[in-house]
Parts: C-alpha cells; sequence; structure tokens
C-alpha cells in the first residue's frame, strides 16, 4: 500500500513543525553548542535574534518560534546569558522566561516566579504591542495557582494585542480544568463562549478539540473499568459534534493556515482514531505527511510509536 509505506518512512517528531526557517535553526544550534568555543553563544544569540526579528507584527508565528525555542533551550544556560547581555532586548527577556516556565513544567515549579514575572513585564514595556510576554505571564500563573480574577487580568492583556493566540487559549483551557484551578463547567463555558464567536480557521481553533481530548485523557486516567470503555466518549454528543464539525475542513488545503497548523491536525487525527473513525483519520494522516507531536500521542506511550501504529489502523482499516 502506498500510503503506508510512503508515510512509515517519512514519520518523524517535529518540533518545528514546518517552519523550515526554525528547522534550520535548532539543527545550526546543535552543531553550534557542540563546537565548545568561547564564541558559542555569540553565535546562538545572532542566529536566534535574526530569525525572532523576522515577521514583525505575526504574533502567531513569533509565538511558536518563541515556544519551540524555549523548550528546546530549556536545559541551557543560553537564555539567561542573552538576557543578561542585553537587559533591553524584549527577545532576550521573553526567551528567558519562557525557557524557565518551560523548565518549571518538567520540575514541577518555578525557581524564581518573581524574576520570570520581572522579566515578562520590562519585555511588555519594550514591546507594547507584542502579546508574547503576557502569555508567558499565564504559563506562570498557572504554574503558580494565581486566584482567577488574577488570571483573567492577564488574559485581558493578551486579547487586547491578539483576540484569538492560540497559547493564550490553551494555557486557559488547562487553567480552567479541575485538574488545575477550575472546574468541569467552566472548560464549557469557556469553550462555548469561544465557539460561539470565533471564525472557523483561527489560531485557536483546536482549543474545543484539545479540551475533549483533555476529558477523553481523563476518563483514561480513572483505570479501571471506565478506562477500558473510554472509546465511548467521542459517541456523546458534545465530542461527536467537536469532531463533526472539524474533521472535514481541517483537512482541506490551506484551510489552516497558523504556525502550529500541524500540531491540530495532530490533535484530530488522534481524536479520529480514539473515536474508531479510520475513514477520516487517514485523511488527518494525509495532510500531515508524517509529520508527529509529541502531545496527544505520548499519552499511550512513546509518541512516534503511537504515531506510526496509528497510521498504519488508518491506511488498513479506510
Amino acid at each position: 500500500m502506498a500510503f503506508l509505506s510512503s508515510r512509515r518512512r517519512r514519520s518523524r517528531l517535529a518540533l518545528e513543525l514546518d517552519d523550515q526557517e526554525l528547522g534550520k535553526l535548532l539543527k545550526s544550534l546543535l552543531a553550534t553548542t557542540r563546537t565548545g568555543t568561547i564564541a558559542t553563544t555569540d553565535l546562538c544569540v545572532a542566529q536566534i535574534s535574526r530569525l525572532l526579528e523576522r515577521d514583525p507584527g505575526d504574533w502567531d508565528r513569533r509565538a511558536h518560534r518563541m515556544g519551540v525555542l524555549a523548550d528546546f533551550l530549556a536545559g541551557s544556560h543560553l537564555p539567561r546569558s542573552w538576557a543578561t547581555r542585553e537587559p533591553r532586548s524584549a527577545d532576550a527577556l521573553m526567551l528567558h522566561a519562557w525557557s524557565e516556565v518551560a523548565r518549571a513544567r518538567a520540575q514541577g515549579g518555578l525557581d524564581d516566579a518573581a524574576g520570570v514575572i520581572d522579566s515578562c513585564l520590562r519585555a511588555a514595556e519594550l514591546a507594547p504591542q507584542d502579546p508574547t510576554p503576557w502569555v508567558v505571564v499565564l504559563g506562570a500563573a498557572r504554574l503558580e495557582r494565581w486566584e482567577q480574577p488574577q488570571v483573567f487580568g492577564v488574559w485581558n492583556e493578551v486579547l487586547a494585542r491578539d483576540r484569538w493566540n492560540r497559547e493564550a487559549y490553551l494555557n486557559m483551557l488547562g487553567y480552567l480544568t479541575p485538574q488545575e484551578a477550575g472546574s468541569r463547567i467552566q472548560v464549557l463555558e469557556f469553550v462555548d463562549a469561544l465557539c460561539a464567536r470565533m471564525p472557523a480557521n483561527m489560531p485557536c481553533a483546536a482549543t474545543e478539540l484539545t479540551a475533549q481530548v483533555f476529558q477523553y485523557h481523563s476518563v483514561l486516567d480513572r483505570g479501571g473499568f471506565e478506562a477500558l470503555v473510554a472509546r465511548n466518549h467521542w459517541s456523546q454528543a458534545m465530542a461527536a459534534q467537536a469532531l463533526d464539525r472539524v474533521a472535514h475542513t481541517w483537512v482541506q488545503p490551506g484551510f489552516l493556515r497558523h504556525a502550529r497548523a500541524l500540531a491540530d491536525l495532530n490533535i484530530l487525527a488522534y481524536a479520529l482514531m480514539a473515536a474508531d473513525r479510520r475513514h477520516e483519520a487517514r485523511a488527518a494522516f494525509e495532510a500531515l505527511g508524517g509529520i508527529a507531536t509529541p502531545w496527544p500521542w505520548q499519552a499511550g506511550g512513546d509518541a512516534l510509536t503511537e504515531f506510526e501504529q496509528a497510521q498504519r489502523r488508518a491506511a488498513a482499516g479506510a
């Protein structure tokens, strides 16, 4: 089967998704840091700065690049070094703060929450139109379990600058879950309010489907009989309707144009396979072209293995 053989060869985890310039930078950073030269930091900073200076005003693309770099450099001294050496660089301050948030997600808490917030606020002063500093504050607020009035204040700062900011909506969704500071009712109200006014192809389009995957995972996490019948989640009206709304539009060429469109298509392929809608999932895998993301596949084990197994089942069951 041509689909099966070609996609299996090309399947890979790609932090950059289809952002070729970002992918080249990640490879270059890896090669540069291996040299061990005195000028390593200068070279890396110059490369990062050049990329982040491109596409000014494209907040969606900048957030994607900044977030990927923050995750990639979370264990590195480079973001802190850059921010220390260039305290008037908004990009340096944001990357440092976001890398600290990324490190804290793995460790379970921020080492210096006040310092991270201060870096974000200074970046916001230097780049008042950029929503990214406030997005990073949202990430820190989740880790620090801020009260809802404070978090919604930060949320409003993001929306004032970028109405459909993907990262901000997903942060708020996570914050409002019962596992953090909210409830199932608050999640439903948040998603309903978004769906009532959001154009169908905005960067935050995957918020509703992400909420359904969160709910599905919460059922799986209970174990026992509930986990065995967790697939029933996708036959319930709200979950089925969430899939119905996007299954045929997202896979159309050019429908999703935001920077993390392939991440959203991974969510769609995962949810369709969980719902045993294999024919529709096949179209999502074809649109992905073998590019996998760690989440949500890693919920079942090794992300790339889970992705490839689901891809094979979609091909065989179509």
